[in-house]
């Protein structure tokens, strides 16, 4: 079995390209369940955000496993699957797995060590034990990734004046107004860059806030929350024209504000400025609007030189974290290693206990009259000599695991030691008990899929 990541971001695809390639976050469950069914695909979670859409699987043959991911991606979206490629990177085996410990530690992200992504990897998680898509291997991977992430976090200054999309799009209106203090401000959007912009907004000192969204009362919640104001979605355009800034992040699918939306409220304006960013993928804001006069707008793409300021100490701990990650890709690399072996090594520790079980019964009945302390003794002897004779075939069986001809001098072991019955039932055992799923920290939802198909040890 090999690990692999296939996906575009922010670096390999311009946003329209990102805003066609955006999964509904309903729709990620479906499509991963959708995936799992896929040729010579075992296990996969999909992680889709504003910047990013990623698949990373576990597969029987690499080829064979991209080759119908990508299928599936472009079929999912009605793309042009040869124009579709172009756009995407792929990783496989520690490449891949090193790519998900940088994307979950924010490595990757456009504001670098932002934490939104270790969210959504996190979810994606849980739908993987909810749904199934996960088995083994990336309960372990994935575990490791969210618990390594936390840890990065906690550890370095990846997180120092923490910073966001919705932060950028705060900094630059501060650029452009200097101040916030007495700007009248429209927040288009509730949802979570909408949060995030409205708390970036009332901590940069901006006093005359505003919250629209298609429900009135996530908007009046969230307004009330940084003594700002609601209003309902029929109100959009009455407000616009009485503000300074706008910043929209909404969950549309089509624009919801367009040139012809704009051109009557531009001309109420009579000419005041009013500056415009549009953070939602796909986006909210016809690119049109730029067009009239007195309209700023500027979309997630443009945030980019934004987020550079203050990354200095961001910048270090990223090295610092990328240090961290060859250790972690060397410990999750020596439990695949033995992952294979475990089994083996369980059927030959049952194999010769129940020779010893046997023995010591046959001598049971042979020796009825020695005490039960003479039974002990025995006892303990025999399972000494058996322990001992165990050590080196043990040791054996480690190594081999390392080696890159493992799987030949492993089959070999299994046929010297005829323990072909045991090590499958030790398979299904440790499989029954990986997929338990223990739940990472701070979590309480556990799920327990069955074992996925071909999955082997």
């Amino acid at each position: 079995m090999y690990i692999v990541a296939v996906g575009l971001n922010y670096k390999t695809a311009p946003v329209e390209i990102r805003e066609k390639v955006s999964f509904d976050p309903s729709q990620i469950p479906v499509a991963m369940g959708q995936l799992r069914e896929q040729k010579g695909v075992y296990e996969n979670i999909l992680v889709s955000t504003c910047n990013r859409t990623e698949v990373y699987a576990v597969v029987d043959l690499p080829d064979t496993g991209i080759y119908y991911i990508i299928k599936f991606l472009a079929g999912w979206f009605d793309l042009d699957i040869e124009e579709f490629k172009k756009c995407l990177y792929i990783y496989e085996g520690d490449e891949a797995v090193n790519h998900l410990l940088n994307v979950t530690c924010g490595l990757n992200s456009m504001v670098l060590g932002e934490t939104q992504i270790l969210g959504q990897v996190r979810t994606s998680f849980m739908h993987g034990q909810e749904y199934r898509t996960i088995g083994v291997i990336f309960n372990r991977l994935l575990k490791q990734a969210i618990t390594f992430a936390k840890k990065a976090h906690t550890e370095t200054a990846i997180n120092t004046n923490a910073v966001s999309i919705s932060y950028a799009a705060v900094e630059l209106a501060k650029k452009v107004f200097g101040a916030l203090i007495n700007k009248e401000v429209l927040v288009f959007g509730t949802g979570e860059m909408g949060q995030l912009a409205v708390e970036n907004l009332y901590g940069s000192g901006a006093d005359h806030i505003t919250v629209i969204n298609r429900t009135f009362e996530k908007a009046k919640i969230l307004a009330e929350k940084f003594n700002g104001k609601a209003r309902k979605i029929e109100e959009l355009s009455i407000v616009m024209a009485q503000s300074d800034i706008l910043i929209s992040s909404t969950g549309a699918k089509d624009y919801v504000i367009t040139k012809e939306i704009m051109e009557p409220i531009v001309k109420k304006r009579k000419g005041r400025p009013l500056f415009m960013v549009d953070i939602a993928v796909p986006r909210d804001i016809d690119p049109r609007v730029a067009e009239l006069d007195g309209v700023f707008l500027y979309d997630i793409d443009d945030l980019q030189d934004i987020v550079q300021a203050n990354l200095t100490e961001r910048e270090q701990a990223a090295e610092q974290i990328k240090i961290m990650i060859k250790d972690e890709i060397v410990n999750f690399n020596q439990w695949i290693s033995m992952l294979g072996v475990v089994p083996i090594i369980g059927a030959l520790k049952e194999k010769a206990q129940n020779i010893h079980d046997e023995t010591l019964k046959s001598m049971e009945r042979k020796l009825p009259n020695l005490s039960d302390r003479e039974w002990k003794v025995i006892n303990k002897h025999m399972k000494s000599i058996v322990n001992q004779m165990l050590k080196d075939p043990i040791l054996f069986a480690k190594d081999a695991s390392d080696k890159t001809s493992s799987k030949h001098s492993l089959n070999a072991f299994v046929k010297i030691f005829n323990i072909e019955d045991l090590v499958e039932e030790q398979k299904v055992a440790k499989l029954r008990e990986e997929v338990k799923f223990d739940s990472i920290e701070d979590d309480d939802r556990t799920a327990v899929p069955a074992v996925q198909k071909g999955v082997t040890v």
